[in-house]
């Protein structure tokens, strides 16, 4: 934990003590007493897991999320823009997946000849294509103009 942050929380409640389990200077212990507002205890914790996790698929939605509304990216665009342009195929398991296309925008992502998903996870083709068009991205024949709306 950023010592700022481990002080700051420290100083501000008394249910956050030096943790026991790890070592007493990088982390804390939060006694859940009800002193602490449930949005801080949140905000903690998603302070930690974002310290100790970095995963392929942590990147590729954090590369998605990087694209504009307007333009699309490959999925090895995607696989380059997480560190490894070789997980392409990584980055179709990963958006497949996907916990909240909301926020993590898959629909922005094109195989390398520009054609959209088939199998679309959330919808088809024809609602990709749907979601692209109403962004201002030109769908011909079921594929993008890599040329004209490809980010990279």
């Amino acid at each position: 934990m950023d010592p700022q942050w481990r002080d700051l929380w420290r100083k501000t409640y008394a249910a956050v003590l030096p943790a026991y389990h790890q070592n007493k200077e990088h982390w804390n212990t939060v006694v859940l007493d009800g002193s602490i507002p449930d949005d801080v205890i949140k905000r903690m914790i998603a302070e930690s897991y974002d310290l100790v996790t970095d995963s392929p698929t942590k990147r590729i939605y954090e590369a998605v999320k990087k694209i504009p509304k307007g333009k699309v990216a490959t999925y090895a665009d995607v696989a380059q823009m997480a560190g490894d342009r070789k997980m392409a195929r990584a980055v179709g398991n990963a958006l497949h997946k996907n916990p909240d296309p909301c926020t993590i925008p898959c629909h922005r992502v094109v195989n390398s000849k520009g054609e959209l998903a088939g199998e679309y996870a959330f919808g088809g083709a024809w609602k990709q294509a749907q979601i692209l068009e109403r962004e201002g991205v030109e769908i011909v024949g079921n594929k993008v103009n890599l040329a004209k709306y490809r980010l990279l």
